[in-house]
């Protein structure tokens, strides 16, 4: 068990919203985040909503409990949307977009040419005064230090 008293350090952590592929044919982008993470010497927790395994579980509605339990504790929250309306269109990234966009903790980022990302631009830049990232080291560098 950790304790952490008053006034101690908050452990950091992050949590990789953004589409997740529904074929093993179809690479994910978070072991590449993670390995960013990684060179980065990150020390906080990463929250990845895709099994350790690669098999996931019938159990749908618990991974949307796990994956709320999981946003609702983290100190920063990672957007990015390398959409991909064939292979992985992230329609429940969108969901997460709008749920985040005003919660103070949420960092937004897509590769240059992602389709059907203006608006989540657009909207990002107009509720945060920043723009979107479209460079995943980028934007993992500057969450690592949110």
């Amino acid at each position: 068990m950790q304790v952490i008293y008053a006034k101690e350090h908050v452990p950091h952590s992050i949590f990789l919203v953004g589409p997740t592929p529904r074929s093993k044919a179809v690479k994910s982008w978070r072991p590449e985040a993670l390995a960013m993470l990684a060179e980065l010497k990150y020390k906080g927790t990463v929250y990845s909503p895709e099994p350790r395994d690669g098999n996931w579980s019938s159990g749908y509605e618990d991974q949307i409990e796990w994956e709320n339990q999981a946003i609702q504790s983290s100190t920063c929250v990672v957007a990015w949307v390398p959409r991909d309306i064939e292979t992985m269109p992230a329609f429940t990234t969108n969901v997460e977009f709008g749920m985040l966009l005003r919660s103070g903790k949420f960092l937004y980022g897509r590769p240059d040419g992602s389709p059907k990302c203006a608006y989540l631009d657009y909207m990002y830049t107009k509720t945060t005064g920043k723009e979107p990232v479209s460079n995943l080291a980028v934007l993992l560098a500057k969450a690592s230090t949110f």
